[in-house]
């Protein structure tokens, strides 16, 4: 259905009623063009972590549902009605698919929303980047051209692109729409089949999708979405032989196994963006200390600090430190969780459970290992899984909370003397996602950027950029790229024709 734009909390509310009514949710698997029951019958729920309400109850895809949808992409691959459709025809398609879900985009964000407890206003954004990035990969399917080599008379070398064949993404929950379309956008507009397997703590913007691409007319087996366990259908997709290509954003120890499942079955490609633990370095000689806090305290307070580019580790030169540490405190008494359908809260609920435990767990060691909290540390009272921005300062590197990825608000502080040990501190990690540098001096900031060991370089800004530039980490962050041309181009094969001429 097509929702009239939301304004207020109560308008939100409103919605949120009428779209969780009994049938109004797609909850079925998305094969073959049509919405089906897990072939074991099993489903699971779905719950609002702000409320604890359950919103539906999910098909349960697991090994015999991967090898139909499989068996579905690679029929329509070799049909070819989608991988040999003239690149302005498939342009044509996800140029309507991104109109749908502009016309949608309020309820698609909505739904994230419910999901897994960001608030609105960040879902809104979300959508919009991925409507942007639907937009720029069919924009760019007719302007990417092969190459001709150079050769002598007698002969003609072409350089070609094809698609891949079938391409598995698997996406996380803390961005549901915005990281399924930085994957299956490229993928789809390479000419690709794409089976998407979505988080099952956020299945249901997944779903609505499938609708709106059946929609606007992506021919049956080239987009499919199924629903379940990364143990379940997410390894069958990894170790199935007629994959060619897994997508991958979540976790490194995930994506470690991914890759192994990758070595054990046929070689598929495999790209991950995996965790992080981003240093955010500043400077003494930076201008207006109170924007920077502000700045450096949403970097990690952002969507509930659930973020794998979160500036989770803020270096800090020392002679400031202490008066910056009090201006990001400040901020973040602006940045409190609040009604996730409240366009006015900065922060929502964190995802589930265990993500919850997890957080509080991480937030008890640090105490116990000697950093010193400065704000928050404690899960609010009442319904729902709300932790408020939690400051720890005197880190050290050798402290659990200053190494280990929390994907959660908990900010850990540290000090420095001197841009070697700013740089050395920095890169004293396992992850290479993100960095954040701020200073005027710019022989510094060209000085540190080239030595950060790190995919992205923010500086004076935290996670700048746009749909034209790539994104992706090093180390055990990943490798590939989401975003730009460069993502395009990895969800292709390259062919070479030498062509013998008569002389």
């Amino acid at each position: 259905m097509s929702i009239e734009a939301p304004k207020t909390r109560d308008d939100w509310h409103a919605l949120a009623h009428s779209l969780t009514q009994p049938l109004t949710l797609e909850s079925r698997a998305f094969i073959d063009d049509a919405f089906v029951d897990a072939a074991s019958g099993e489903t699971f729920e779905t719950l609002n972590p702000a409320t604890g309400e359950t919103l539906a109850r999910i098909a349960s895809c697991d090994a015999a549902d991967a090898e139909l949808a499989v068996g579905h992409a690679r029929a329509a691959f070799a049909r070819g009605d989608w991988s040999r459709l003239a690149p302005g025809k498939r342009k044509k398609v996800m140029l309507r698919l991104a109109e749908l879900m502009e016309t949608h985009r309020h309820e698609l964000a909505l739904l994230d929303t419910l999901d897994m407890g960001k608030p609105v206003s960040s879902s809104l954004g979300d959508t919009a980047g991925a409507i942007a990035c639907l937009r720029y990969n069919a924009e760019s399917i007719d302007k990417l051209y092969g190459e001709v080599a150079p050769t002598g008379e007698e002969s003609l070398a072409l350089v070609l692109r094809e698609p891949l064949g079938v391409v598995a993404s698997i996406v996380p929950w803390n961005f549901p729409l915005m990281m399924t379309a930085w994957k299956i956008a490229p993928a789809l507009a390479a000419g690709n089949s794409v089976i998407l397997k979505p988080s099952e703590k956020s299945p249901l913007s997944a779903l609505r999708l499938a609708q709106l691409a059946r929609e606007a007319g992506i021919p049956r087996g080239v987009f499919q979405v199924l629903p379940g366990f990364g143990h379940t259908v997410g390894k069958a997709l990894a170790l199935s032989m007629e994959v060619d290509c897994l997508a991958f954003t979540g976790s490194t120890g995930t994506g470690k196994q991914l890759m192994q499942y990758a070595g054990q079955s046929n070689l598929k490609r495999v790209y991950l963006e995996c965790g992080g633990k981003s240093p955010n370095l500043v400077f003494a000689d930076c201008k207006d200390l109170d924007g920077v806090a502000r700045h450096a305290a949403a970097a990690i307070f952002h969507n509930q600090g659930e973020v794998c580019i979160a500036g989770s580790r803020l270096l800090v030169e020392n002679s400031i430190r202490e008066a910056f540490v009090e201006r990001v405190l400040k901020a973040a008494e602006t940045m409190q969780p609040g009604d996730p359908l409240d366009p006015a809260s900065f922060m929502g609920a964190i995802v589930d459970e265990a993500q919850h435990r997890r957080i509080l767990d991480y937030i008890r060691q640090g105490v116990e290992e000697g950093a010193r909290l400065c704000a928050g540390g404690q899960a609010l009272e009442g319904l729902g899984l709300f932790i408020p921005p939690t400051v720890f300062d005197g880190v050290t590197p050798a402290m659990t909370i200053g190494r280990e990825e929390i994907f959660g608000p908990v900010l850990s502080v540290f000090g420095f003397d001197s841009e070697e040990e700013a740089v050395a501190m920095a890169n004293d990690s396992v992850y290479g996602l993100a960095a954040g540098l701020w200073s005027q001096d710019i022989d510094r900031i060209l000085r540190v950027t080239r030595r950060l060991q790190s995919g992205q370089v923010f500086v004076n800004n935290w996670a700048g950029g746009d749909q034209t530039v790539p994104f992706g980490g090093v180390k055990q962050s990943g490798n590939g790229r989401d975003k730009s041309h460069h993502s395009l181009e990895e969800y292709s094969e390259l062919k070479s024709v030498w062509i013998a001429l008569s002389t």
